[in-house]
């Protein structure tokens, strides 16, 4: 399973100097909650990441501070 990243995500994480792989580990590790009928919510330590799946990838939309 890829984790693919929107413009929007990136541009977010390089404004709070999230990682890749602190995306990854949210993803993983965080607690989840649904947003709307398909996107999760993903809370991890100091942020939150939104994202959806897409087949068989993940697709992160955003990354913003909790």
């Amino acid at each position: 399973m890829a984790i693919k990243y929107g413009s929007h995500a990136r541009e977010q994480m390089v404004a709070r100097g999230i990682s890749e792989l602190e995306v990854e580990k949210a993803i993983k590790r965080g607690s989840k909650e649904l947003q709307g009928k398909t996107k999760i919510l993903a809370h991890y330590q100091y942020f939150t990441v939104v994202y959806k799946r897409i087949a068989d990838d993940l697709f992160v939309i955003t990354v913003k501070p909790r």
